[in-house]
């Protein structure tokens, strides 16, 4: 019986923390249930870029899921996810929000641009990454 090679999921993560971008890296390596290929990048604006393959982007893999923070240089986290809900091309792309914010507001805004979920990071390791692998 041959074994079957799970397909990667490609993975952008909007991060500016190179901590929590390597710990969600880590944690994401780990999971059995999937292959993940994670392009990290650490601003809104360039992701943005990588999401229409400019700026040297071209080659960009069109990602099947978006891991992203909300407190972001260039660009609030949540004025990214309005561009691309507002994006024919892009509306459609399933959003995991993955921030150290609690505040109400944004989880509500967050819900209202369509995420499929809201998480905030916890500061402990095994509950972080219960969190990433649900």
């Amino acid at each position: 019986m041959t074994e079957q090679i799970p397909k990667k999921i490609n993975v952008l993560m909007v991060e500016d923390n190179p901590a929590d971008a390597f710990l969600t890296k880590e944690i994401l390596s780990e999971s059995e249930n999937a292959a993940y290929q994670i392009t990290t990048i650490n601003d809104a604006v360039n992701a943005l870029a990588f999401l229409h393959k400019l700026n040297g982007f071209e080659d960009a893999p069109r990602p099947d899921l978006i891991l992203l923070d909300l407190n972001l240089p260039k660009m609030h986290g949540l004025d990214f996810l309005a561009r691309i809900r507002d994006d024919k091309y892009l509306t459609t792309m399933p959003v995991v929000i993955l921030t150290t914010s609690e505040f109400g507001g944004d989880m509500e805004r967050a819900r209202e641009l369509g995420v499929r979920g809201y998480l905030a990071k916890p500061i402990d390791l095994d509950e972080f990454e219960s969190v990433i692998l649900r």
